[in-house]
């Protein structure tokens, strides 16, 4: 009879690499993972501590079975649990990631004390007056005028953009990055709309709108344009 490897241990600069097979039992590949792991310590036993990343292929994994393929891991001297990885997503991790890469459009005025917050892109047919604040986890885009506090990339999108027909907030953020609008001496009819993003330097940058075609050539999700 054929014997098959349920775990291939790959070294790589950063440590080892797991990759597990996803069609056997979990209970033989828990058995295959402990007795190659065994081995491996026994081969390295002056070795100092080992990063070890898992890939689990289109195996889904409980949050049970991570943490106790991690505990073995970590039961085995020198190796220490970088990462667990699946293809496959659940469907809360599906919803939320849909709802992440959605553009929400928004027809209102954010006036003083209101919060107006979207998990993915904004679009505001709309002004943020004085004292109003958008946050969202994507990038922000305001058909109007912009005087309040806008934050894009919320949860950490660093490629993230504030873009506005009048640009003239209070506070600007990206990320963690925080930054107010420079002033503009021209008149206000002469104004073309703007934009803010992080250059290479981790500098937020407000500049015309235009610019952004160059530095951000992903940015729309249309397809099929030229």
């Amino acid at each position: 009879m054929k014997k098959t490897q349920n775990v291939t241990i790959k070294g790589t600069k950063d440590g080892l690499t797991l990759h597990l097979d996803d069609s056997c039992s979990y209970e033989e590949l828990k058995k295959e993972l402990d007795r190659k792991l065994s081995e491996s310590a026994r081969t390295n036993v002056d070795r100092p501590l080992m990063s070890v990343r898992v890939q689990a292929g289109n195996r889904y994994l409980t949050a049970d079975q991570e943490e106790e393929l991690k505990d073995l891991i970590r039961s085995k001297k020198n190796f220490v649990v970088d990462s667990v990885s699946s293809n496959v997503l659940t469907k809360e991790e599906a919803d939320r990631e849909k709802k992440e890469n959605e553009i929400m459009s928004v027809a209102k005025i954010i006036r003083s004390g209101q919060v107006l917050e979207v998990p993915g892109d904004l679009l505001l047919i709309g002004d943020v007056n004085p004292g109003g604040t958008v946050m969202a986890g994507g990038s922000i885009f305001i058909m109007g005028s912009l005087k309040g506090i806008a934050h894009a990339g919320c949860y950490g999108n660093r490629q993230a953009v504030i873009a506005a027909s009048m640009m003239r907030p209070s506070q600007l953020r990206i990320s963690d990055c925080i930054n107010r609008a420079p002033d503009h001496s021209k008149d206000e009819d002469m104004r073309e709309m703007e934009c803010a993003y992080i250059d290479e330097n981790e500098q937020m940058i407000v500049d015309r709108l235009q610019v952004l075609m160059h530095l951000r050539p992903n940015l729309t999700r249309l397809e099929g344009g030229h």
